[in-house]
């Protein structure tokens, strides 16, 4: 009796072992796959606050938290399905789509370059809205509006995400997934509810009694724009950085491993020159020749549509 106590103890003990094993590891390839997913999180995090400009600030928070709820959506209820099918039946899939994804993000960040130093309105779609003086209707749109964006920007994350852990048995994957799915959309929505509401508790410290408060509530006021600005322009960065790192490893994974080869012997020549910084040399110059590939690809890709869309829209049945 003992002894069939102590076999089942130690049964649980090695359960309790493994299933610890598999956290640990669920843990590491969240961790990892979210900073692969950086520059969309950037990106996300950047766009997100347009969507509340010109409505109440009784309104801020809540319009937040619709497209908080319509971002788990998007991820849980239909790009985890869609990634744990590609991961089981399609896996040879996940490369190509992924440098499709990748091909976008080189789309955006070259735009938005390219909106920067030409104003246009290329990107209207992340805040566009009808004329509508219903303001009802105004919030319903802006929110159906970013939740159709976050989908772009959701089902990249999640891609990136299942290509870290298409080695790992479909347990893993969907834990992983999930995780990284929930994790960085509270992130990315509690930064932008922090950001959003920023500039309303710099006015209410503006006009504070005491001057130190007073005065950070001005610096408030004026540096939340500031800071926005600076995010978008990281968030461009990140994104070229990231599409150009996913095209350069997919065309690798491909079997064509000259960028590849081309880039990380250019990198390790550069880092070379340097003892005390030749790591953080080597990654500079690892992510500004990808970063460069992605402007050029992002350009192309700029030409394309810009060819294309007018064909589309004369096509369209209303056109007619």
């Amino acid at each position: 009796m003992a002894t069939g106590l102590l076999a089942l103890l130690d049964d649980v003990a090695a359960i309790a072992k493994l299933a610890a094993a598999s956290l640990d590891d669920v843990a590491a390839q969240t961790t990892k796959a979210g900073a692969k997913a950086a520059g969309v999180v950037i990106d996300d995090a950047a766009v997100t606050p347009r969507y509340v400009v010109g409505l109440s600030p009784a309104r801020e928070l809540p319009i937040i938290w619709k497209i908080a709820l319509g971002s788990l959506k998007n991820k849980l209820l239909y790009l985890l399905p869609a990634g744990i099918f590609l991961g089981y039946f399609a896996s040879w899939a996940i490369t190509p789509l992924l440098m499709l994804g990748g091909v976008y993000l080189c789309y955006e960040g070259a735009e938005k370059l390219y909106e920067a130093f030409m104003p246009h309105q290329a990107h209207d779609h992340e805040a566009a809205v009808s004329g509508t003086s219903d303001p009802v209707a105004l919030e319903n749109q802006k929110v159906a509006g970013a939740i159709r964006t976050d989908f772009i920007l959701s089902a990249e994350i999640m891609a990136l995400t299942l290509a870290n852990v298409a080695a790992s048995d479909i347990y893993t994957q969907a834990a992983v997934l999930a995780a990284v799915g929930v994790l960085i959309t509270l992130a990315v929505y509690g930064v932008v509810a922090l950001i959003v509401k920023a500039d309303d508790a710099g006015l209410s410290m503006a006009s504070a009694s005491i001057g130190l408060v007073r005065t950070f509530g001005r610096g408030l006021v004026v540096g939340v724009p500031v800071f926005l600005r600076l995010l978008a322009a990281i968030g461009t960065a990140a994104m070229l950085w990231v599409g150009g790192s996913i095209l350069v490893h997919g065309f690798a994974e491909l079997g064509y491993h000259g960028p590849e080869h081309f880039i990380e012997e250019f990198a390790a020549g550069i880092g070379a020159a340097s003892a005390v910084f030749g790591e953080i040399l080597h990654w500079m110059t690892t992510s500004t020749i990808q970063a460069a590939l992605a402007v050029l690809i992002g350009g192309a890709t700029i030409v394309i549509v810009h060819a294309v869309a007018p064909v589309v829209r004369r096509l369209r049945p209303e056109a007619h």
